[in-house]
């Protein structure tokens, strides 16, 4: 089955055709990023009306890439939620649309499954292929971050989650902190190269607790902190010094800030995976494509014989190829 998936839940507009489930023949992603970095962040009305102007393009060049005109196609998959809902809404209805044209079925997807399923879809660092089930995954995004015990393609059980900030919400307002632009996550895991990951000791919330819970509001209150304390430091400087010291000082801080982020985020889950007997790991979401946090998740993993899943780079972001991948096991559960 050729599967032509929609994403329009944030920012990207994105479609792409994945056959079988496995095998992506096209995707194509539109970002808006450089858009709303002026912004600080994404203003939902502005992403919509970007969406109306850019979907039926994204869509054409996907089908085009892929080879395949729309009457190849055996149903189409769409993002229906979480997200922005004005712009759910664009690819919802444009979704609905085509398939009612195309006298195929209409898959409804949940964003953070499709997420999930990503890792099946791309190869991990050792290039294998598709994963075991069941497995435990990380979860990390700008909205979401959770430990999921996956036991199939479309069944799972949620085993924690956060309470506040999710892990890629707090990057995006510590970089805002640290007066870098909007996207903060790439900028953060760039920047803390030249930092210190050992320099400031940042609190590591809820790691004393038993369960899968999450928490990051208070470290970023932390980071708030530290940057008050430190301006007030290089306020006290002459001006020739200023430059490099703030830099130096704010790689300590996005360092040591994204240290104590995966410190928590590995802690728990490799505590999930004791628990439940399974040896894969997979990562999911944007905040998976962070480099400390693949690394240092690999080292815990491979001294508990634990195999650990990622998907490439392009794939931890939003797109549709993981909605259309998702999409097929949800036409065959309809079948069946």
């Amino acid at each position: 089955m050729n599967i032509l998936g929609i994403e329009t839940s944030c920012d990207e507009t994105a479609a792409a055709v994945v056959k079988d489930g496995k095998e992506v023949l096209s995707s194509i992603v539109a970002s808006q990023a450089d858009l709303f970095a002026k912004h600080g962040g994404v203003i939902p009305e502005i992403a919509s009306r970007k969406h109306l102007e850019m979907l039926t393009p994204v869509i054409n060049e996907a089908l085009e890439k892929a080879g395949l005109n729309p009457n190849d196609i055996d149903g189409v998959a769409y993002t229906k939620e979480p997200g922005l809902l004005p712009a759910l809404l664009v690819g919802i209805s444009h979704a609905k649309a085509l398939a009612l044209s195309l006298g195929v079925p209409a898959i409804p997807i949940n964003h953070l499954e499709a997420h999930v399923y990503a890792n099946s879809l791309t190869s991990s660092a050792d290039k294998k292929e598709g994963i075991p089930y069941p497995h435990i995954c990380l979860l990390v995004s700008g909205g979401h971050t959770s430990i999921l015990f996956v036991e199939s393609p479309t069944k799972y059980k949620t085993l924690g989650q956060t309470r506040d900030d999710a892990a890629g919400e707090a990057f995006d307002k510590v970089a805002r902190l640290l007066g870098l632009p909007y996207p903060g996550g790439p900028i953060i895991d760039k920047m803390a190269q030249d930092g210190d990951p050992a320099s400031i000791k940042f609190p590591r919330p809820m790691m004393d607790t038993e369960d899968y819970d999450f928490s990051f509001s208070g470290l970023k209150t932390a980071v708030l902190h530290e940057v008050k304390r430190r301006v007030e430091i290089s306020d006290e400087l002459s001006d020739e010094l200023k430059d490099q010291l703030d830099y130096n000082w704010k790689a300590d801080i996005a360092a040591s800030f994204q240290e104590a982020v995966a410190d928590v985020l590995i802690y728990k889950t490799m505590n999930a995976a004791i628990e439940k007997n399974v040896d894969t790991i997979s990562l999911a979401g944007g905040v998976a494509a962070n480099s400390r946090l693949r690394e240092k998740m690999i080292r815990a993993a491979n001294d508990l014989g634990i195999d650990v899943r990622y998907p490439d780079l392009k794939m931890c972001m939003d797109n549709a190829a993981m909605v259309a991948g998702l999409g097929y096991h949800m036409i065959k559960e309809l079948k069946n």
